[in-house]
């Protein structure tokens, strides 16, 4: 049986951690919020009631993807396109590509960034794989203008960074539902854990310190993992109403 995903794939132990898929989400939240696109996602008002419910679905339709079979996965990228064509009718316009491309970037840095700040730093062989997984899923979504190497896609994503971002009314609202969402307690830890992970653009325009209090803590926790007691600091930093989609993120062994 042929996987998306390689089983000894870098990118299968990125995405078989919560704790990593968590700050993949946080930072996504913070880029999703900028993003000069992101009237789409409000076109159909799922965002702005369930904001950290629409993320949550992107991470996890990606986590599908990971960890399915080829065909499998084919499937729920082919349904990811056949949603958005749904919107794109209903609206009488097309979402374009660039933007496609930027959910795909924010994947990809993610990924990375986050991995490597709780785990360890990844060769430029081992992003270079990150990289070529999530332009497989681009290449069969139809998203032209897509790099072929890191190098390449580090141009790119600089260029996004310049191009595709503006802090909007979109932003402030985005960033109010998150607080309600969350309350002022994990709305805070939710600003510091973004400042750990966003590029240096997304943090300046979101006016994120460049000094995240979480830092110094992040040492503790990898600690407590190795207790086995990293599950009583998440059940006190999440809502209640997301605690069984976090524990869905964890995979001890991965599938497949």
């Amino acid at each position: 049986m042929e996987f998306f995903v390689d089983k000894d794939s870098v990118v299968r132990e990125i995405w078989s951690k919560g704790d990593t898929i968590l700050f993949i989400f946080a930072g996504a939240a913070a880029e999703f919020a900028l993003n000069k696109a992101v009237d789409w996602l409000y076109f159909t008002g799922r965002l702005p009631s369930d904001p950290l419910g629409r993320l949550f679905s992107t991470v996890n339709y990606s986590k599908r993807i990971v960890f399915s079979e080829k065909q499998a996965a084919f499937q729920v990228i082919d349904r990811m396109r056949d949603i958005h064509s749904t919107v794109e009718k209903n609206r009488g316009s097309q979402i374009p590509d660039w933007a496609y491309r930027d959910v795909l970037f924010m994947l990809i840095h993610y990924s990375i960034a986050s991995f490597e700040l709780l785990e360890r730093k990844l060769d430029n062989s081992e992003k270079e794989e990150v990289l070529q997984v999530f332009l497989k899923m681009g290449n069969r979504m139809g998203i032209s203008g897509l790099p072929v190497d890191f190098p390449g896609w580090s141009q790119l994503r600089d260029q996004q960074m310049q191009e595709d971002l503006l802090k909007s009314h979109y932003t402030l609202d985005l960033y109010a539902q998150y607080k309600r969402q969350l309350g002022n307690i994990r709305y805070w830890l939710l600003l510091q854990g973004q400042s750990l992970v966003v590029p240096k653009r997304v943090g300046e325009l979101l006016n994120l310190s460049s000094f995240s209090l979480l830092r110094p803590v992040v040492g503790l926790y990898k600690f407590c993992r190795i207790l086995k007691i990293d599950w009583m600091i998440k059940a006190l930093i999440l809502p209640k109403q997301y605690r069984s989609e976090i524990k869905g993120l964890d995979l001890k062994t991965a599938t497949g």
